[in-house]
């Protein structure tokens, strides 16, 4: 993934030690990350229907 506002930190050698991003990209980047946990956290827990799903959501 390479956005066109990213900007780079080299060090004296010209390694990348950094990014910069557009505050809006990292916002975004940072709610994919919780999303991701919120997925792993809850990925041993059992499927249900979507009819069951659904009865649940309309009480």
């Amino acid at each position: 993934m390479s956005a066109a506002g990213e900007q780079y930190i080299v060090d004296e050698h010209g390694n990348g030690v950094a990014v910069i991003l557009p505050l809006q990209e990292y916002e975004q980047l940072q709610e994919d990350l919780h999303d991701l946990a919120v997925v792993a956290e809850r990925r041993e827990e059992p499927a249900i229907e979507f009819s069951e799903f659904r009865k649940r959501y309309e009480r």
